[in-house]
């Protein structure tokens, strides 16, 4: 996964967060995990309440209250072909980013409404909510009323390749994958266990080609994309990346492990004269 960050031009693409992941086989301690990791002990005294109530939110979405804990933050995440029982695919966790991805969106969420770069937050591709229930609960946190969090997915899976228009996407068979749709009322309900559905949250239901070239809604301060194929990571930034506020952040986050989802996000820089330095988290 990677984010970028425009800046005060169109081509300002660049933060990190968080540190160099550590090498292989390393677990990471106190001593090398990124500052604010919700697995750090000892610290609740210096925290304070909205930092408390975002470390108890993160581990809840990724359910570790009452599932088993993340032995290697850097390779968290549910769907892993290796991850151990209760961090797989059956898990109920209501996100499957892992805890890294899950701070990396508080932080820019925070960032954002610390140094007062203007917008709403949306992610497109949001399975069970997590990520976007998150920044709904750092607006929360922060008493911040006027900002909204939208919410586009299809809540119906993935769209069928169209190679055609995109070969890139050509064989891909994540359409087929039934767990990955969620249904909308699933999804609401899943806010409402956080007491965070409200009419700060905007849900904007279809494949992306269908709904967000007409999406009257930015200037958006994130973006976060998970569509996975060059499809759905292309028209996201096509519609949206030109709402993007200045000092804004964008997320990427299957761009490390979908080459489609790169290869989208290297055509649109192209085609947009895009040129600046792009960091990667994980």
């Amino acid at each position: 996964m990677l984010h970028c960050r425009r800046g005060w031009t169109r081509v300002g693409w660049s933060i990190r967060l968080f540190p160099v992941r550590p090498p292989v086989g390393t677990i990471p301690g106190p001593e090398n995990q990124p500052d604010g990791f919700v697995g750090q002990k000892g610290r609740c005294m210096d925290r304070s309440p909205r930092d408390l109530y975002l470390d108890l939110l993160v581990k809840a979405l990724a359910n570790l209250i009452y599932g088993p804990p993340v032995l290697d933050p850097w390779k968290d995440g549910l769907f892993r072909p290796d991850a151990q029982p209760g961090r797989d695919r059956n898990s109920p966790a209501h996100t499957m980013v892992g805890v890294l991805r899950l701070e990396n969106v508080r932080e820019l969420s925070q960032q954002a409404i610390d140094q007062g770069i203007p917008g709403d937050f949306i992610e497109t591709g949001v399975w069970r909510g997590g990520c976007c229930i998150l920044m709904r609960g750092v607006l929360a946190a922060n008493s911040v009323r006027n900002r909204k969090i939208y919410v586009a997915d299809s809540f119906e899976g993935l769209p069928p390749p169209k190679p055609d228009l995109f070969p890139q996407d050509a064989g891909d068979t994540l359409y087929t994958w039934r767990e990955l749709a969620v249904p909308l009322e699933e999804v609401k309900a899943n806010f409402r266990r956080y007491d965070l559905l409200d009419d700060q949250v905007v849900f904007v239901k279809g494949f992306f080609s269908d709904t967000l070239p007409k999406l009257d809604a930015g200037p958006f301060a994130l973006m976060r994309l998970d569509g996975d194929m060059y499809e759905s990571t292309y028209v996201a930034l096509e519609h949206l990346y030109p709402k993007l506020s200045p000092g804004g952040f964008v997320i990427i986050d299957d761009y490390g492990a979908i080459e489609a989802c790169r290869q989208a996000v290297t055509d649109y820089r192209t085609r947009t004269g895009i040129e600046a330095t792009i960091q990667q988290l994980d």
